[in-house]
């Protein structure tokens, strides 16, 4: 019984993955949320840090915590959400943690995530290199 309900959620994140990029805690994220208002939908940019991530199958999450108007804000989206349309990476942080909880009680400078430079260059490289490629 186990197996077949795994095999399902395996389709389900493998259907879903194609979306997703490879970030961690630390890194500032921008994602594009699908909001139904009425009969309308639009998407509504949601940018923060990750603080966490919950990886769990198909019910992984992730917070993202926002600085808004002097106050902290955070929201936890599921992963595999059809309400979440897309993903971005703005900057790659550099943290020694899985879980950021100690920002909750910073504000100001101490609360800023230094930004991993050799994760940006080897990403800059990389796509360097795939844009040559492509020519």
């Amino acid at each position: 019984m186990t197996n077949i309900i795994n095999e399902i959620e395996k389709e389900q994140m493998e259907k879903w993955a194609k979306s997703i990029p490879d970030f961690k805690p630390g890194d500032t994220v921008k994602v594009h949320n699908q909001v139904v208002e009425g009969e309308t939908k639009r998407i509504q940019v949601y940018e923060g840090v990750c603080i966490a991530r919950k990886n769990a199958g198909l019910n992984s999450s992730f917070t993202v915590r926002k600085m808004s108007f002097g106050e902290g804000v955070e929201r936890v989206f599921p992963l595999y959400s059809s309400n979440v349309a897309k993903i971005e990476v703005s900057r790659k942080g550099k943290v020694r943690r899985a879980k950021l909880y100690y920002l909750r009680s910073r504000s100001g400078k101490s609360a800023r995530i230094a930004e991993d430079l050799a994760a940006a260059a080897k990403e800059r490289a990389a796509a360097k290199e795939t844009s040559s490629n492509a020519e």
